[in-house]
C-alpha cells in the first residue's frame, strides 16, 4: 500500500504530541478530520499505531516504528526540495555548516583550492556550534565540517581531513594537574561534557557552547578531552595534558549519504586534495563567501 506525506504528517504530529487537539492545532486543521485520517491511515495498514483512552493517547509498538521511520522519511522530503530549489537558483551555491574555530585552520586552503576548480560555485559559510551535521541530512547545507568521534556521523558519508591527538583539560588545582601523561582510565568518575550532536550512548553533562565548557572546567565542576590544537586558546587558571590511549580526534568532511550533486563531489575532492598537500594561497583566487547562521545554534 501507499502512504501519502500527508498521512504521515499527520501521523507524526499526534505520535509527539500525543493528543488530538494540540496536533490539530500544530498543523492547522481541526481534529476531527485528523482523527478520522489516522484511523484511516491504522485500517489500510493493517495496524493499531495508537492506543486511545479518554485520558491519554499511547504509541504501539508498531506505532513507535512508523514515528521514527516517518520523521526520516518527511526529513529525506524536505532535503530533497531544499537541494533541488538551491540547484534550480539562477546562481547555484554550496552550503558548508561548520563549528566556528572547528576547521583545524584548513578552511582557507579548502576554499582556495576548490575555487580554483573548473566550475566552482559560490561557497556559503553556516557557523553553527550543535546543528551542523542535521543540517547535511535535512538539507539545509551541502556538506559539513565534523569531528570524529564527538559528532554522531549516521547517515553521511564523510572523508578524513585532519587527525590530531587529545589532551584533558583540568583545571589548576586538579589531582590530575600533577601528572605529565593521564589515560582514559584515570578520568573515570570524572563529570566530563556531552555535546547535542555526540554519537548515540555518550554520557555526561550537556554542553552548548565553548565558553560555557570552559566556565563549569574552571569551576571545578568537569573536566573535558579534546583536540590537542585546543592547548592555544586555553584561558588562565586551565592546564592540559595528553591522554595517551585517547582515539584520536578526526576532522572530517560530510555530505549526505548517496548524493549525486557534481558540486559536492568536487568540493569534497578539492578539501581531501588540499588537507593532503595545501595550496600556495598567495597564488591561488578567494572564493566568494557568504556566512549565515542557522536559525537555532544550540548545540555542539
Amino acid at each position: 500500500m501507499d502512504v501519502e506525506t500527508r498521512e504521515l504528517r499527520y501521523f507524526v504530529a499526534v505520535a509527539e504530541e500525543l493528543h488530538f487537539g494540540r496536533a490539530a492545532h500544530r498543523l492547522g486543521i481541526a481534529q476531527p478530520p485528523l482523527s478520522r485520517a489516522i484511523r484511516l491511515l491504522e485500517r489500510r495498514m493493517g495496524v493499531t499505531l495508537l492506543e486511545r483512552t479518554s485520558r491519554e493517547v499511547r504509541l504501539t509498538a508498531a506505532g513507535e516504528v512508523l514515528l521514527t521511520e516517518g520523521r526520516g522519511v518527511l526529513g529525506a522530503v524536505a532535503a530533497a526540495v531544499r537541494r533541488t530549489r538551491r540547484a534550480a537558483a539562477v546562481t547555484p551555491r554550496l552550503v558548508l555548516a561548520l563549528k566556528p574555530g572547528g576547521d583545524a585552520d584548513l578552511l582557507r586552503p579548502i576554499l582556495d583550492r576548490y575555487a580554483a576548480t573548473p566550475g566552482a560555485v559560490p561557497v556559503e559559510l553556516a557557523f553553527s556550534v550543535g546543528e551542523r551535521a542535521a543540517m547535511v541530512r535535512d538539507g539545509r547545507a551541502d556538506l559539513a565540517l565534523l569531528h570524529r568521534p564527538q559528532n554522531d556521523l549516521s547517515g553521511l558519508d564523510s572523508d578524513d581531513l585532519h587527525a590530531e591527538g587529545q589532551v584533558v583539560v583540568l583545571p589548576d588545582g586538579h589531582p590530575l594537574a600533577d601528572r605529565t601523561t593521564v589515560s582514559m582510565a584515570d578520568l573515570r568518575g570524572e563529570t566530563q561534557p556531552r555535546w547535542p550532536e555526540a554519537r548515540p550512548g555518550v554520557t555526561g553533562q550537556l554542553v552548548t557552547e565553548t565558553a560555557q565548557l570552559l566556565q563549569l572546567i574552571l569551576l571545578g565542576r568537569m573536566v573535558a578531552v579534546l583536540p590537542e590544537s585546543v592547548r592555544d586558546r586555553l584561558p588562565p587558571g586551565t592546564v592540559s595534558r595528553p591522554v595517551t590511549d585517547a582515539e584520536p580526534a578526526t576532522l572530517v568532511i560530510a555530505w549526505p549519504r548517496a548524493s549525486t550533486s557534481r558540486e559536492v563531489a568536487a568540493f569534497v575532492r578539492a578539501a581531501t586534495s588540499a588537507t593532503a598537500a595545501p595550496l600556495n594561497t598567495a597564488t591561488c583566487p578567494v572564493p566568494r563567501a557568504e556566512t549565515a547562521s542557522p536559525e537555532s545554534d544550540n548545540g555542539a
